[in-house]
């Protein structure tokens, strides 16, 4: 009976401390050519657990990503999968639902990984948002440069990711 209690309550901390959720995402990637070469990266992205589905548009280069809800989402993994296929992520948005998550320091974390909204002015987010990840891998590099001003503490176990409204 102890044995469950303690379960519960670490199941309750865990639930609290990853409040953002990752809903969807617009991944658009570099380098594509051919129809191949998307569906190399489609392929390669599929394969991860928390991806529930993908659609690309060619035309873009652009895959639109929607994730298992609930499960936690790495966007280290993800940005090894498209760069395992040959190519390199050009820009990287994804809807959050913060669902009334209030930020401490501009900051939140999810999944082990910090992530630090650089534009969030103190405001409470409330629902789905869309951000768009500004570090290196995740960005063009004049978007990188733009904001490689502002430094982000990693957590002890995992990355640092910045953020932009």
């Amino acid at each position: 009976m102890k044995t469950i209690k303690i379960f519960i309550a670490i199941l309750a901390i865990s639930i609290s401390v990853a409040k953002a959720q990752f809903v969807k995402a617009d991944l658009q990637v570099s380098g594509l050519t051919c129809s191949m070469c998307s569906k190399a990266t489609e392929k390669s992205l599929r394969t991860l657990p928390f991806i529930s589905d993908i659609k690309p548009d060619l035309n873009r280069n652009l895959f639109t990503i929607i994730f298992k809800p609930n499960s936690p989402v790495s966007l280290e993994q993800m940005s090894k999968k498209v760069q395992g296929a040959g190519f390199s992520i050009n820009q990287f948005t994804a809807t959050l639902d913060f669902d009334k998550l209030k930020l401490s320091n501009n900051s939140f974390n999810y999944a082990g990984d910090t992530y630090q909204v650089l534009n969030a002015s103190n405001k409470n987010l409330d629902g789905l948002v869309p951000v768009t990840v500004v570090n290196k891998g995740f960005a063009a590099s004049a978007v990188v440069k733009k904001y490689n001003t502002t430094a982000v503490a990693a957590s002890a176990s995992g990355k640092s990711y910045k953020l932009v409204l």
